[in-house]
């Protein structure tokens, strides 16, 4: 992950949004209770989304009528398929991060190098801060409230003293403020957020959506869920990455992995979820986000560079994802996506982690090629087995 600098229209559109963001804190709406969410929160796909690209048959929509809840083996099996893909994207990208983007025919291997260097298998800053997230949660704190999010500035503060590699510049520089100015954890991190932004203009990184997935493994039960791991999604992203566009595509990717876990649906429509989040955002940036979808279907992976702002990083893993067809073996569809995410080129490391926390949601651990998980690892002291138990007590 490199330090995000935007070209003139990323800048315009960053500015757009934090426009909104300040219009929206002069006159604040009044607070929503919990148990009242409007239609506009609701929950279905968007039965005009062909989610099989390519031609052939489209996969169909899911039956209107809610759908069966899958058994709790399988949400065990696609929680740790989230977190353990989320750090084989990561440790497959690792060693092509800002090299010659590798061709078409060429097959990422994770055979260690890239920034750190890492050995063959280690995953980065990526894995590192989603760990203590998922740490957090695994705790039996709420993401939502300040008291987990709390421990999370605390983890994220500590990480950095402690066992960081590579770390982007944006992250670093608002934990390093935080850490020298002492006091309360979260305020700090959220002071020190807050004025990076404001005396650069630039916190719209990718460096929060690369650990954004592990909020949806929190909220897989109640009928309130789907709102509380929007709210905890921004709030997280937040804690490092103040711009709104950050916090929009955290809780695209948080929902989408959430709805993935739980989900009853064929083929690609598995991941249908970041579409329905799109309902979740601001309504002054729906229309921008669906179009940035659109534009991701429409395109190849690497026609999305540089991407250290956090539309393109978002745009090149849902086209990773979107672009590569179901083979016959259809969990074959993780290693050919997440493949296709390194293959993306620029921040290889980050834009497959972000691949591989949706697709492990999606298609479960026994998709991941058992190569990979034997060699996976990486701070603090965590293998495949690690990220499962962690999972497995984030949603037991």
């Amino acid at each position: 992950m490199n330090e995000f600098v935007p070209t003139p229209e990323q800048q315009r559109l960053i500015d757009e949004a934090q426009r909104a963001r300040e219009e929206a804190l002069r006159n604040p709406q009044p607070p929503r209770g919990r148990p009242l969410r409007d239609s506009q929160y609701a929950i279905g796909l968007t039965a005009d989304y062909e989610l099989q690209p390519g031609g052939g048959r489209p996969a169909p929509p899911p039956d209107p009528d809610t759908p069966p809840r899958p058994s709790l083996d399988v949400r065990l099996d696609r929680a740790a398929g989230a977190l353990i893909g989320a750090a084989c994207g990561d440790a497959l990208g690792v060693p092509y991060e800002f090299q010659p983007r590798l061709a078409a025919d060429q097959t990422p291997v994770m055979r260690g190098g890239g920034l750190g260097p890492y050995a063959p298998g280690e995953y980065s800053d990526d894995t590192q801060m989603q760990a203590v997230i998922a740490r957090v949660a695994a705790s039996g704190l709420e993401l939502d409230g300040e008291p987990a999010q709390r421990a999370i500035a605390e983890g994220f503060i500590g990480w950095l003293a402690g066992g960081a590699s590579d770390v982007g510049a944006q992250t670093r520089q608002v934990l390093s403020t935080a850490r020298a100015g002492g006091g309360d954890p979260l305020a700090a991190v959220r002071a020190a957020s807050r004025a990076v932004h404001e005396q650069t203009g630039r916190s719209a990184g990718n460096g929060s959506l690369m650990r954004t997935g592990v909020v949806g493994l929190a909220f897989l039960n109640g009928d309130d869920a789907y709102y509380r791991c929007r709210d905890a999604a921004l709030a997280i992203s937040g804690l490092t990455h103040f711009d709104p566009l950050a916090g929009d595509a955290c809780v695209l990717w948080s929902e989408g992995v959430r709805q993935a876990v739980l989900h009853s649906t064929p083929g690609l429509w598995r991941f249908g979820g970041v579409r329905n989040a799109v309902a979740f955002l601001p309504i002054e940036r729906r229309q921008q986000w669906s179009e940035w979808l659109d534009e991701a279907e429409a395109k190849e992976p690497y026609e999305f560079q540089p991407n250290g702002f956090v539309v393109p990083a978002l745009q090149a893993a849902w086209s990773a994802i979107y672009h590569t067809r179901i083979p016959e073996r259809p969990e074959d569809h993780f290693r050919l996506a997440l493949e296709a995410a390194v293959r993306a080129g620029d921040d290889t490391d980050t834009v497959a982690a972000i691949a591989g926390v949706l697709l492990g949601a999606a298609w479960g651990r026994a998709a991941i090629p058992e190569e990979w998980q034997r060699v996976v690892h990486g701070w603090p002291g965590l293998d495949a087995e690690g990220l499962a138990e962690l999972a497995a007590r984030i949603i037991a």
